[in-house]
């Protein structure tokens, strides 16, 4: 059975299933559009070019009716964003290329579910919770095993939106008569909130945990009763603005740590999926309380993730079989264009001189087949550098044009992750954090003392393995600096044209690509490289 399924909203993706397989999850963000687009007309038909034949059925992901298409054709079409009970579900008859296939839509909330259910390790008919918080959910489940979804309690409305509202209201350039928050401030404000230095608020800020906290949550204008705060428009450098944002994050968790622990008594796995799944530091938390069998989230668990899950609710609504097999690096391939190869030296990319150069000091984008599904970088798009120098994570964030507080993970060979960051199993989807063992990795530690790793196997990625391998003959640690390649605001680049003009724009010394080393020749560290070679 081949399922065809697009979620319409933000993270907009188009996801393809073949008989229980994903085959291609395309991101419309990635390719260098702008991070959170929804889908577009022009990502459609690329996606159809590649079908070599219809699919058998059609999803369209839970995000209409709204409210105003209530009483209208839409309800008989389309799920809502809230609903787990599979009666729910709408299927219907369309007719695709002179074929006539199922269509098939369930809501939002089952889409996040069945994404982690579906990607984890966990087998059809084994009961376990699962969490869904990020913008508007916050709620636990359990999963029976015939597969009933029953709501144990929402627990918090709208934690992903409350989260990322702190942000903007320290910064000073964030308009304050928006509705919501900019996407990208939750993660901003994950990395603020390491550098807190006090567990406890005081009476002040107690007050302004009530506010942001007590239901009910978002107004037309949420900034509007928040004007005489202390952090209003103060600046992200306010070191008890930072203070407070640790606490805050605390204090999140802590409403749903409290839930769990009084509620959830049967020691069963748990899933977690939404936006906050991205949280390392949560994730971390979940790990390590002793309150469930095993902690999975998807590399997708945001909205990317969520026409994937809509997808493995058809197939189970068809064939009963909530079950996939997947790749983390099932994107789309690399666009080999043309560029002006006046500005490089081109050299065969054997893994011991790729090594050479990141040890000597340069960094590289690093392009590695098709592109990794979510917004994380795990190696196949990738910046990349070593991991050794506060300077160089300092470069890395000029680089990327982005703020100076903002962390760079680091990737580890599996064998070695004990060693240095206290790793003993897999994470290969950088979404756990740990403390570093070590004060040489000084780029890829953060402020606190965590390191958000992804580990790497010969199994999971055998091109990087290879090259940490290497490094790790160079300079006795096979671990290095990895960040997205992008532009500013922008998804994953995916075109050689893009790349070489990125490298120019932003100064990397050179990249990576189809077997091939592009060093750049007016690049101050490989002229000072070469001179010395």
């Amino acid at each position: 059975m081949r399922i065809l399924s697009y979620n319409p909203g933000h993270d907009g993706a188009i996801a393809l299933l073949a008989d229980g397989r994903l085959i291609i999850s395309a991101e419309a963000e990635k390719d260098s559009n702008y991070r959170y687009s929804p889908i577009s007309s022009h990502d459609v038909w690329e996606f159809l070019g590649d079908l070599d034949e219809a699919p058998d059925v059609f999803c369209n992901g839970g995000w209409w009716p709204r409210d105003h298409f209530e009483h209208s054709k839409f309800v008989k079409t389309f799920a809502g964003y809230r609903g787990v009970d599979a009666t729910e579900i709408q299927v219907n008859q369309t007719r695709f290329f002179g074929k006539t296939i199922s269509s098939f839509s369930s809501s939002h909330e089952r889409s996040h579910i069945l994404c982690a259910f579906g990607m984890s390790d966990l087998p059809k008919g084994e009961p376990c919770y699962a969490l869904v918080w990020e913008g508007a959910i916050g709620s636990f489940y359990e999963i029976d095993e015939d597969f009933k979804i029953t709501l144990i309690k929402n627990v918090l409305n709208q934690p992903g939106n409350r989260y990322a509202l702190l942000y903007g209201l320290a910064d000073p350039t964030f308009p304050k008569d928006a509705p919501f928050s900019r996407f990208s401030d939750a993660g901003k404000l994950m990395a603020l909130a390491s550098f807190s230095r006090r567990l406890k608020p005081n009476a002040e800020e107690q007050l302004l945990l009530e506010n942001l906290l007590n239901e009910p949550f978002l107004s037309a204008n949420p900034y509007a009763s928040l004007q005489n705060s202390r952090y209003y428009n103060v600046g992200l450098d306010d070191p008890e603005f930072r203070d407070f944002a640790g606490i805050y994050s605390d204090r999140i968790f802590d409403i749903f740590h409290r839930f769990a622990e009084q509620n959830l008594s049967k020691r069963l796995p748990l899933i977690i999926s939404g936006g906050c799944g991205l949280n390392c530091d949560w994730n971390s938390k979940w790990q390590n309380s002793g309150l469930f069998d095993s902690v999975f989230v998807p590399p997708v668990a945001n909205d990317s993730g969520a026409a994937i899950g809509t997808a493995i609710d058809a197939q189970l609504h068809f064939t009963k079989n909530p079950k996939i097999e997947w790749s983390v690096y099932s994107g789309r391939n690399f666009v080999l264009d043309q560029i002006d190869l006046d500005h490089y030296d081109v050299l065969d990319a054997r893994p011991e001189k790729v090594a050479g150069l990141l040890a000597a000091g340069l960094i590289l984008g690093w392009i590695n087949g098709k592109y990794e599904i979510g917004p994380r970088a795990l190696g196949n798009r990738s910046i990349l550098a070593s991991p050794f120098q506060e300077s160089t994570r300092d470069r890395l964030n000029n680089i990327k044009q982005r703020e100076s507080f903002r962390p760079i993970a680091p990737m580890c060979l599996m064998e070695d992750a004990k060693q240095w960051f206290g790793c003993e199993i897999e994470s290969p989807y950088m979404l756990f954090t740990y403390k570093a063992k070590t004060e040489e990795l000084k780029a890829v530690t953060h402020v606190n003392g965590t390191a958000r790793i992804q580990t790497v196997t010969k199994d999971s990625n055998r091109n990087l393995y290879a090259l940490l391998e290497n490094f790790k003959q160079l300079t006795g640690y096979g671990v290095l600096c990895n960040t997205s390649l992008n532009f500013n605001g922008r998804g994953f680049i995916n075109r050689l044209s893009d790349l070489s003009a990125y490298t120019l724009a932003h100064n990397l010394d050179g990249f990576v690509a189809a077997d091939k080393i592009y060093l750049v020749k007016k690049s101050a560290k490989y002229m000072e490289y070469s001179s010395r070679a």
